[in-house]
């Protein structure tokens, strides 16, 4: 899944709740809020006056590192 700054925030924790405490680094700590997982990540930046660029680049980091590691541990497991 390729995340956006449209993605909302329901669509990102669904697809990984690791994202959860990314966002929690980044400075937003509302992520279990129901009414959050239907703004955007550009939305919920904006309203906790978070730089969504930054915020964005931080969690397609998680994701990346996180896909990087995977290849290893399906090596690991053969």
């Amino acid at each position: 899944m390729e995340i956006t700054k449209q993605t909302t925030m329901g669509e990102m924790l669904t697809y990984d709740m690791g994202i959860a405490y990314v966002l929690m680094q980044c400075g937003m700590h509302c992520v279990g809020c129901p009414s959050s997982y239907g703004e955007s990540l550009e939305m919920a930046c904006m309203v906790h006056g978070l730089n969504v660029d930054d915020v964005l680049a931080s969690i397609q980091e998680y994701l990346a590192d996180k896909e990087a590691e995977a290849p290893a541990d399906k090596a690991a497991e053969a």
